[in-house]
This record gives structure tokens, C-alpha cells and sequence, in this order.
């Protein structure tokens, strides 16, 4: 397997909110107003730094990738930056791929950083989902969790043999409302919110129709994934996919993928939107389930319909 471009995780942090609740035995883990989001993702951004051994000095980009931005003007990553690293010589900007914003960032970062271009590339991701929540659609207020992550990633020798194999993405557009918040941009500013349209700024999921949408586009997809990326299913040592719902393991069943080959914490966390790629890499790293020399997939599907996937030789 060829590295096509030659990163390595330096570090890596998380924050959980302390506020649990539970359904039907699933644990889901919601904002507590002790904690607002930025204060969240610079925390999660603090920690990845002290596993690194950095200092917030060191940085020279940093890459917020998150489905629901704190405010829309300016980037996320500004305002983190703001807190985290304000004299840092470093650029700061957004990512947006919804659910799979993080692997477009570590995607991103990889090709900057093959560049020459950066050399500290922080990615901060994470949302408070359960501000959007709509209670009256069971499916999905019983499913999301808030939660931040953060990784630093830098260049390694090309001779390590460490960093991304292969990456592609594509969106189906035919399929962008299936999950969507309607309300909050220039198509429906705040300023037009009423009692009457309410629901327009909560998140709406069919969920049984992007269920079925995914089914009929990923086995596709990934065999053009793994044709791009020169590789067979039984090379890919783990399988870090988007928590996206109870329906996870019938999914990795269609795409032939095993159970205790991918990572599984829907019934413990939940589908997290942009930190749920990232998290399940952390946990699984800090379980062993992957390490040096683990070659990983990270993958999952997104609103817009997108589906997105990275080759990382850790």
C-alpha cells in the first residue's frame, strides 16, 4: 500500500458533557449551560495540545469542522483560535461536510500539510446537537449526543510509512433533505422565526428514507473507494465509521464489514454529528483496537446525501 500523503496524529483530546440521559438503556450525553460550545472545543483543543506536547504557539492552522457553527460570522476556528491560541501565527478556517466534517478536515489538513504549506494543523469538531432537537421526532432526540473533539496532526518522513492511502467523497443531492434544519441562514434568517415556523429551525430527519438511501449508495461507492485506494476489505485492519444510528451494524453487514472489525458505540454515545468519526477513533485508540502500523478506515455517511471516506495508515 503506497502513502499518498505523509501525516501523523500528534495528539488527540475529548470533552464529554456532564449531563447524562437515558432511553430504552442507550446513554446520551446533552449540553449542560455550564459549558457553552466554544468553551467545549477549546477544551477538547487544550487537551489534544498537552498529549502532543505543543504548545497553543506552535499551531500555524487550525480547522474547525462542525455541522452547526456558533455563530455565522466569523468561522468557527476564528473563535476558538480566539481563546485557545490568540498569538499563534496561524491560519484559522471551516470545514463543513455535516456528520463527516472531521474526515474532510483531516483530509484537508493531510494535503496542507504535504505541501509544505503547514506543519501543526489543529482540528477541533464537535456540536451541542440537543440545541437543535426537536422532541417531537422520537427518533432523533433519542439519538444525539454533545460532545467535542480535537486532534493535532503534523508531517512524518515519507520512509515511516504512516499517513492517508487514499480518500474520496461524493454527495447525492437528489437526497439533501432528508435531514436538514431549514431555519437559521439567508434562505430562512432568525429574524423571520415565528410560533407558526418553529419547526423549520429544529433538526428534521426522515430517517427511514436516508436509512434506505445510504443502503443503495455506499456498496457502490465503496468498491470505488477501495479500487481508488488499491486495497481489499481484508487489508483494512479497523473500520472507524459514523455513529450514525441503531442501524449501524446493519449497515457494516451490507458493506461486509464484521462485527468487532468496526468501531460500536451508538448505544453508549450516539450518533455525536461532527465529533462522532473523530471520538470513536479516540476511544478506540485508547482501547488498543488500533495503533502503530493499524491501518484504519474512517468513513460514514452525512446530510446532503454525502458519504465520505479516508485510508489512514497509523
Amino acid at each position: 500500500m503506497k502513502i499518498a500523503r505523509s501525516i501523523e496524529i500528534l495528539g488527540y483530546g475529548y470533552v464529554l458533557p456532564s449531563t447524562t440521559v437515558t432511553f430504552d438503556g442507550a446513554t446520551r450525553y446533552r449540553f449542560d449551560s455550564t459549558y457553552v460550545h466554544r468553551d467545549m472545543l477549546v477544551a477538547a483543543g487544550e487537551k489534544a495540545l498537552a498529549h502532543a506536547g505543543l504548545l497553543p504557539e506552535d499551531l500555524d492552522c487550525i480547522i474547525g469542522a462542525v455541522a452547526a457553527d456558533i455563530q455565522p460570522i466569523p468561522c468557527t476556528a476564528a473563535l476558538v483560535m480566539e481563546k485557545l491560541a490568540p498569538h499563534a501565527a496561524a491560519a484559522a478556517l471551516d470545514v463543513n461536510s455535516t456528520c463527516t466534517s472531521f474526515i474532510t478536515a483531516l483530509d484537508v489538513a493531510s494535503r496542507y500539510i504535504a505541501d509544505g504549506e503547514y506543519s501543526r494543523v489543529l482540528i477541533v469538531a464537535g456540536d451541542v446537537g440537543s440545541q437543535f432537537l426537536n422532541s417531537e421526532q422520537r427518533e432523533s432526540f433519542e439519538l444525539f449526543s454533545d460532545a467535542t473533539v480535537a486532534f493535532v496532526v503534523g508531517p512524518v518522513p515519507a520512509e515511516s510509512g504512516r499517513g492517508i492511502l487514499a480518500s474520496l467523497q461524493q454527495t447525492w443531492p437528489q437526497h439533501a433533505h432528508d435531514t436538514e434544519i431549514r431555519g437559521g441562514g439567508t434562505g430562512l434568517p432568525g429574524r423571520d422565526f415565528s410560533d407558526e415556523n418553529a419547526a423549520d429551525y429544529l433538526f428534521d430527519m426522515n430517517g427511514r428514507a436516508a436509512l434506505m438511501s445510504m443502503a443503495r449508495i455506499l456498496p457502490k461507492f465503496f468498491d470505488r473507494f477501495y479500487a481508488k485506494a488499491g486495497v481489499t476489505l481484508e487489508e483494512i485492519d479497523y473500520v472507524i465509521p459514523h455513529q450514525a444510528s441503531r442501524a449501524l451494524e446493519l449497515i457494516m453487514q451490507k458493506l461486509g464489514i464484521e462485527k468487532g472489525k468496526y468501531a460500536d458505540y451508538v448505544n453508549d454515545y450516539g450518533n455525536m454529528v461532527s465529533s462522532s468519526v473523530p471520538f470513536a477513533l479516540a476511544k478506540s485508540l485508547e482501547a488498543g483496537k488500533v495503533g502503530p502500523g493499524s491501518t484504519v478506515m474512517l468513513c460514514g455517511t452525512a446530510a446532503g446525501l454525502t458519504a465520505n471516506a479516508l485510508l489512514l495508515k497509523l
